[in-house]
C-alpha cells in the first residue's frame, strides 16, 4: 500500500496539515518540526503528489534506465535499445529516458530508484547482474513493489528473477496519488529478462577443453554479484565434466576494463608459465590480455588462446578476432523498452531466460603439443570464469 500523508504524520508526532505546510513551504514551522516531518518523509519514501495530484489522470512521459556504467558497451547497447523503444508509434506517445548509473553501488541503486518513484515514473529497466547481498534484495524487492503499487512497469533486464513475494502483485492499491483517468491504479509484478550465463560459460570452457587446454587461467569478476556466481558455475560444470581439478590460483580478479586485463594477464604468467589459455572476464579485458601477452612474445593462439564474453561490437574486429560468448544484448534491451512501455506480452510467469551463444574465432585454437606433453591431460588444473562486469 502507497505511504499516506497520514502516515508521515504519524511518525513525525505532528498533524496532517503540519506535513502539508512543511512540505508546500507555505508556512512558517519550526526547524525541529520541519526536521522531523522530513525525517518521516525519507524513512517512509513518502512519494509528494506536487503538480501531479492537480492533473488527476496525467501519465509520466518518464521512463527510467538503470545502469552500473554508461561509458560500458555492455551497458550502452542495453541503453541505446530500450531508448528506441521509446518513440511515439506506439501506445502512450513518445517516453524521455533518464539513464542513471550506479558505479555498482548497491546504495546509489536503490537511491535512483526511490528519485524515479518521487517522479512517477512510467517505466523502469534496471540492467546488470544483483549484488548477492540478502538485505539489499529484501530493500530493492521493497522498492519494486513501491513503483509497482504507483503504476510504474518494471523491467529486469539481465539479472535474474526476484525471490517470491518480493513484488506488489496485481491486486488494486489504495494510497494518496490520484491514478490516471479516476481509476484506481494497478500493481504490475516486473517482468524478467535473464540472460543464460551458465550454460554460456559452460560452452565457451568446454570449447577450451575440448582443443586440449587444461591450463587455463581467468581474469575473474568481483565477488558477490550474481552474474560472477553463473558464470563460475557453468565453467565448474565444464571443469568437472571432463575429470579436471578447478585450482584458485589460476584465478585473478579484477575490474572489467582493458589495464584489469593487462594486469591479471601477467600475474597469470607470473603463477603459471606454462598456461596455454586465458578466459577474460569480458571482451575488454580480453584485449588487454591480448595485449600483455604480445607483450611477452607470446602468440594468439599459437601459445595461449584467448576467450572473452559478451561479443560487445568490437570483439570482432579484434586481432585475432575474440572467440566469446554472444548475449543477446540489443534484442534484450529492444525488448525491455517494449515490455516497460505495455507493447509487449510478458512470458510465462514473468520470467524469460535468454539463450548465450559460443562464438569460435581465430583468438582460440589447439593446443600447442609442448604443452601437453610437459602437463598431461587428464586431471589437470585449471582456473575459474568470473563476470563480464558489476552490473553483468
Amino acid at each position: 500500500m502507497a505511504v499516506t500523508l497520514a502516515d508521515v504524520a504519524a511518525r513525525a508526532g505532528v498533524s496532517a496539515a503540519t506535513v502539508s505546510r512543511v512540505l508546500s513551504g507555505s508556512y512558517p514551522v519550526t526547524e525541529g518540526t520541519r526536521g522531523r516531518v522530513l525525517r518521516a518523509v525519507a524513512e517512509l519514501e513518502y512519494v509528494v503528489d506536487g503538480p501531479a495530484s492537480a492533473l488527476a489522470g496525467a501519465g509520466s512521459d518518464l521512463v527510467g534506465i538503470v545502469v552500473n556504467d554508461i561509458a560500458d558497451p555492455f551497458f550502452g547497447v542495453l541503453a541505446g535499445a530500450v531508448q528506441e523503444e521509446l518513440g511515439g508509434a506506439g501506445p502512450g506517445g513518445e517516453k524521455l529516458a533518464v539513464v542513471c548509473g550506479t558505479g555498482g553501488s548497491a546504495a546509489r541503486e536503490l537511491d535512483h530508484l526511490t528519485h524515479l518513484q518521487r517522479q512517477r515514473a512510467a517505466a523502469v529497466v534496471l540492467t546488470g547482474g544483483a549484488p548477492e547481498d540478502p538485505g539489499h534484495a529484501r530493500a530493492l524487492a521493497t522498492k519494486v513493489a513501491r513503483l509497482a503499487a504507483a503504476g510504474t512497469r518494471v523491467v529486469l533486464c539481465g539479472r535474474p528473477p526476484q525471490e517470491p513475494g518480493g513484488t506488489a502483485g496485481a491486486a488494486p492499491v489504495e494510497g494518496d496519488a490520484v491514478p490516471p483517468a479516476g481509476r484506481t491504479r494497478v500493481a504490475v509484478p516486473p517482468v524478467t529478462l535473464a540472460f543464460d550465463n551458465r550454460g554460456g560459460a559452460r560452452r565457451l570452457t568446454a570449447h577450451l577443453l575440448a582443443l586440449g587446454h587444461r591450463r587455463i587461467g581467468c581474469v575473474a569478476g568481483p565477488a558477490g554479484r550474481t552474474t560472477t556466481t553463473e558464470r563460475l558455475a557453468g565453467h565448474r560444470d565444464a571443469l568437472a565434466a571432463h575429470g579436471v581439478v578447478d585450482v584458485p590460483a589460476l584465478t585473478v580478479p579484477g575490474a572489467y576494463d582493458r589495464a584489469s586485463g593487462y594486469d591479471a594477464a601477467l600475474e597469470l604468467l607470473r603463477r603459471e608459465p606454462r598456461l596455454t589459455a586465458v578466459v577474460a572476464a569480458n571482451d575488454t579485458a580480453a584485449l588487454g590480455v591480448c595485449a600483455a601477452l604480445r607483450e611477452r612474445g607470446l602468440r594468439i593462439p599459437e601459445d595461449v588462446s584467448v576467450a572473452g564474453f559478451d561479443d560487445l561490437p568490437f570483439s570482432v574486429d579484434a586481432a585475432p578476432a575474440l572467440t566469446t560468448v554472444r548475449l543477446p544484448l540489443r534484442e534484450a534491451g529492444a525488448r525491455a523498452g517494449r515490455l516497460a512501455l505495455g507493447r509487449a506480452v510478458a512470458p510465462p510467469g514473468g520470467v524469460a531466460t535468454l539463450p548465450a551463444e559460443l562464438l569460435v574465432r581465430a583468438s582460440t585454437g589447439p593446443v600447442r603439443p609442448a604443452a601437453v606433453s610437459a602437463g598431461g591431460d587428464g586431471g589437470a588444473v585449471s582456473g575459474s570464469i568470473g563476470s563480464g562486469r558489476v552490473g553483468a
